[in-house]
């Protein structure tokens, strides 16, 4: 990462043109991010911009702000603005985050925020199919990419299911950890996806703004016909995207068929 200096910045605000001032630096902003800057750039703070072009604060925002809803520039509560870096398709498939992000050429790292044992009650029983007061494994983790928070997980699997698991530390990459201790291999699953907006928690969490809109993923996944992980799935929606193929019932799509342009 690397600041960038506003007098590197180049083009001035015209005066006499018609077009807003915060319109014209916007442009300004737009082209030298294009061009001159990397994704995780940090932006001048808002005092060495409105002095370098000469402009109010409210202009400067405005820009910014607009800049931040086109996806060019991200704001990081606390730490200041950046240059985006592109948004990553959510595919959803049933891999480990782990591997998602090496497939992806990334660093995947963890936080873990639970590790214990809770009681199956109330809405967790009836998502897990289980009764009131079984015992589950809770797993919840902050997980990051290149050092980045990119999503906010809570696992929950049958403790019958995974005897001793407790007894050790916490897996770095859940699904691996139950292929190998357990021979559990997910087979399929069910998603459901909806946006919601980032609690206060949450928000503190994956560095984002009270009330950023996320997007929210519940999945059941099964071996044969016993779910073993039930999740609840919070991701960064200025970080993902989600990528769904479609496909007509009844119509194969050969190897090597091109997608339509």
């Amino acid at each position: 990462m690397a600041k960038i200096r506003a007098a590197a910045i180049s083009g001035d605000i015209d005066a006499h043109s018609g077009l807003a001032k915060h319109l014209q630096l916007r442009e300004i902003l737009h082209q030298h991010v294009r061009t001159a800057c990397k994704p995780g750039d940090l932006l001048p703070s808002e005092r060495e911009l409105t002095a370098r072009f000469a402009v109010a604060r409210m202009t400067l925002r405005q820009a910014i702000d607009s800049l931040v809803a086109q996806g060019v520039l991200e704001r990081v509560v606390g730490l200041g603005t950046f240059v985006a870096r592109p948004k990553m398709d959510l595919q959803v498939k049933l891999t480990s985050y782990s591997e998602e992000m090496q497939r992806r050429g990334m660093v995947p790292a963890a936080r873990v925020l639970r590790f214990d044992e809770v009681p199956a009650a109330g809405g967790l029983a009836r998502e897990m199919e289980l009764a009131d007061g079984t015992p589950v494994v809770r797993f919840r983790r902050l997980l990051l990419a290149d050092g980045m928070p990119m999503s906010l997980d809570e696992n929950y699997l049958p403790k019958h299911r995974v005897p001793g698991f407790l007894d050790e530390p916490a897996p770095t990459s859940l699904y691996s950890s139950l292929e190998e201790r357990y021979g559990l291999v997910m087979e399929w699953g069910e998603d459901q996806i909806e946006a919601t907006a980032a609690t206060a928690g949450n928000a503190q969490l994956l560095a984002v703004d009270g009330g950023s809109p996320l997007l929210k993923i519940q999945r059941h996944a099964y071996v044969r016909r016993e779910l073993v992980d039930y999740s609840i799935s919070y991701y960064r929606a200025d970080r993902y995207k989600l990528w769904v193929p479609l496909q007509r019932p009844g119509v194969r799509r050969t190897p090597g068929q091109a997608h339509p342009q």
